[in-house]
């Protein structure tokens, strides 16, 4: 028997997000999921590092990696769409979760132990160390989204700008210090050119 579970993860890049915004970079669900798996990572090892957490960067990372695979199904659907009508949130939701179904139905039975709970929409049950750890991925999608308008504020599209300030403000609302660490020590280098990165890193002339 042939199992398309991971087919349909691949196709993830076919599914565009940012659809309502003009963009200078397009960017997909593929691209997006890896990158919140960098950031949940980061997230989780700069709090055990400066905040004497015990998380587990790696299972973060892994549930960041599918948190929008059910989008294979379902499509992304903009923010000021969704979550703006509560009748089409509730809607949406049950969508993820036919999504999910459907999805664990192809994978191998053996394997489904492992991939299935990590199909789930996010306000499902979970452990107690997915639980804790859900707070960080959701933080790490929110700051992949900040990311993306500041890119796209540096490169002077203003479409971005209302978003920006408001993804902002919703970061700094999470109260996570390991998100006030990484905005200030990590972020601003995403509003500098490739030249301005590299110049950055290199080491100072001495005085004449």
């Amino acid at each position: 028997m042939n199992y398309h579970f991971s087919a349909y993860l691949y196709r993830l890049q076919y599914i565009q997000r940012w659809s309502l915004m003009r963009s200078t970079a397009p960017e997909n669900v593929a691209q997006h999921s890896f990158q919140v798996a960098l950031l949940a990572h980061m997230l989780c090892t700069i709090g055990n590092v400066h905040f004497g957490r015990s998380l587990n960067a790696d299972r973060a990372s892994t549930m960041a990696l599918f948190h929008d695979a059910t989008e294979v199904f379902t499509g992304d659907i903009a923010t000021p769409v969704k979550h703006n009508n509560p009748l089409l949130l509730s809607s949406f939701r049950e969508m993820e979760r036919v999504a999910a179904e459907r999805l664990a139905a192809m994978i191998p039975p053996e394997l489904s132990a492992v991939y299935a709970p990590l199909l789930q929409p996010q306000d499902s049950p979970l452990g107690s160390e997915d639980a804790g750890l859900l707070r960080y991925v959701k933080a790490a999608d929110v700051l992949d989204a900040y990311l993306k308008c500041v890119w796209e504020t540096a490169a002077g599209n203003r479409e971005f700008a209302a978003a920006r300030e408001q993804t902002a403000a919703k970061l700094h609302g999470l109260a996570l210090p390991e998100m006030e660490y990484f905005l200030t020590h990590m972020a601003p280098g995403f509003e500098l050119s490739l030249d301005e990165l590299s110049s950055s890193m290199s080491p100072e002339k001495p005085a004449d």
